[in-house]
């Protein structure tokens, strides 16, 4: 304060609730139209622009999108300096192109079969107006470019024998000491025929002239994808996570026991900087479920564990990252422990937040939030379907206790989002003092089940049964009989700067902003 003059500002409340709507939709399908186990989609995700998206399938293409409706709306740059009031923009994307990334492969060493689905997606950086994105499947991580190139056409030029520029005219510039007079297709004037061994001849006058093809270089482009780069044999168990380095130059592969450094230029070589491969295989405890690169820092990074557990590891303490930095996990409630509390408390996914402070994560029945400078607990936790608790058993027999979903934040880190059943995703506040939570059905009406239930109890015990039996009086549970455990929502995006999600039920693409 200056004088007392200033007025200290009273600190802001949290945001408020986001009003989602329906952007579009990509092969939406019809009641009724079977859907191709090859069309699934398995992979998302939006390039550090947003102005790409690219999707993976079980069939092992990869499907670009690019944004549309960021081109100023026609308007010059002097108008829009004078338009004092914001442009609506209605997030629109379009079809780009689509590349076969993975074929099916058979191992015949181990007698396996290497299915082409596509596990991870990650862009890299642009040069030169291309694009360049990883995409892998179980086994095999390939490095595409995707670029514009001009259409070459062949066309046809007639040529002209009195400017003689025919075979002949340039054979006698060559081999010949005397000159002498050659027609256009190398017939001497002073013969009849001339015989060139006893199959080829010449008729009198020489050949009609030749059409020689051209080719032309014209304005029309097209997009090709190139694969530039195939990093394979460095994993014996399924790659379940790839992330690229904030240095632009080395990436991460991640499978159930191990996590390998490469460099983007070299494909036939990488180091191996986690191991959790115990001597005797009967000792294993946990495997790696997900890493990720820090998205500022190039030496760091964190890896999840089936036990529930995060690691922060730091690449300069040893050439081997067996010990960690940091361990963020949550304590056990005593009493609390049954058969399921193992597999529910297994991560499926981590996710950094943009500023690299706060890591999301994601097990069967909550999103945590972490801070990487407290590892005593999360500091926030949302119940995702908590409604689902009593129904374990029945989850398990069907192996839907198993499923893996993913999680995504937005860009101001506000606000974090994931999926569940029956193709409903939640949108939870994680501003201070914040209760939004939001139920979505990736349909053209995603408010249509809207349920209202408590976002973020508090991590104490009390708090946490106290949410519970609110959402028990909100009839929530009545509702949990309806879910179809066979239509989950495994798969989405957050836009990295504005409010978009693109999420993904089976082989259809929704797409929502607020």
């Amino acid at each position: 304060m200056k004088g007392g003059d200033e007025e200290v500002a009273a600190p802001a409340g949290p945001p408020q609730p986001l009003d989602w709507k329906f952007s579009q939709v990509f092969g939406e399908r019809i009641a009724g139209e079977e859907i191709q186990e090859v069309d699934i989609i398995c992979a998302i995700e939006f390039d550090k622009t947003g102005d790409h998206l690219a999707t993976g399938d079980r069939g092992g293409r990869v499907v670009l999108f690019e944004r549309t409706d960021a081109k100023d709306h026609g308007l010059s740059r002097r108008d829009l300096e004078r338009t004092d009031y914001p442009i609506s923009r209605h997030p629109e994307f379009r079809y780009k192109t689509e590349f076969q990334s993975h074929e099916p492969e058979f191992d015949y060493l181990k007698s396996l079969e290497i299915e082409e689905k596509i596990n991870k997606i990650r862009w890299c950086q642009t040069a030169n107006s291309a694009l360049f994105l990883l995409s892998t499947n179980d086994k095999t991580i390939k490095f595409w470019k995707v670029q514009e190139k001009k259409i070459k056409k062949i066309s046809k030029i007639i040529a002209d024998p009195s400017k003689a520029v025919g075979n002949g005219n340039v054979a006698s510039s060559s081999n010949s000491n005397s000159p002498k007079p050659f027609l256009a297709n190398g017939v001497s004037p002073d013969k009849s025929c001339n015989h060139l061994g006893n199959d080829i001849s010449f008729p009198p006058g020489g050949l009609p002239s030749l059409c020689l093809p051209v080719v032309v270089t014209s304005q029309e482009t097209n997009l090709v994808a190139r694969c530039r780069r195939v990093y394979g044999h460095a994993h014996d168990y399924h790659i379940n996570s790839i992330s690229n380095n904030s240095d632009g130059e080395t990436f991460i592969s991640a499978d159930d026991l191990r996590i390998n450094l490469w460099n983007l230029e070299i494909s036939n070589q990488s180091f191996n900087i986690v191991d959790l491969k115990p001597a005797n295989m009967e000792d294993l405890t946990e495997v790696i479920t997900s890493a990720e690169f820090h998205p500022a820092h190039c030496n760091m990074l964190a890896y999840s564990s089936s036990k529930g557990s995060i690691r922060l590891i730091d690449l300069r303490q040893s050439a081997l990252c067996d010990s960690h930095a940091k361990l963020f996990e949550e304590p056990e409630v005593p009493g609390s422990r049954s058969f399921f509390t193992e597999i529910i408390a297994s991560i499926s996914d981590i996710k950094f937040a943009k500023d690299g402070r706060y890591i999301l994560s994601r097990d069967y029945m909550t999103l945590k939030l972490w801070d990487i400078n407290m590892d005593s607990g999360p500091v926030a936790t949302f119940q995702v379907h908590e409604y689902l608790r009593p129904k374990l058993c029945d989850l398990y027999e069907n192996d839907s206790i198993f499923d893996k979903f993913e999680s995504c934040l937005s860009g101001d880190g506000l606000r974090v989002a994931t999926g569940s059943y029956s193709n409903l995703f939640r949108v939870f506040g994680c501003a201070p003092g914040s209760t939004e939570a939001t139920t979505l059905e990736a349909s053209k009406n995603p408010m249509r089940r809207q349920v209202q239930t408590p976002s973020r109890p508090s991590r104490s015990l009390n708090s946490i049964t106290r949410v519970v039996r609110r959402a028990e009086t909100l009839g929530v549970d009545a509702n949990a009989n309806s879910l179809d455990f066979t239509t989950k929502l495994l798969h989405l995006a957050w836009h990295p700067t504005e409010n978009l999600i693109a999420c993904v039920a089976a082989n259809s693409l929704y797409m929502y902003y607020a």
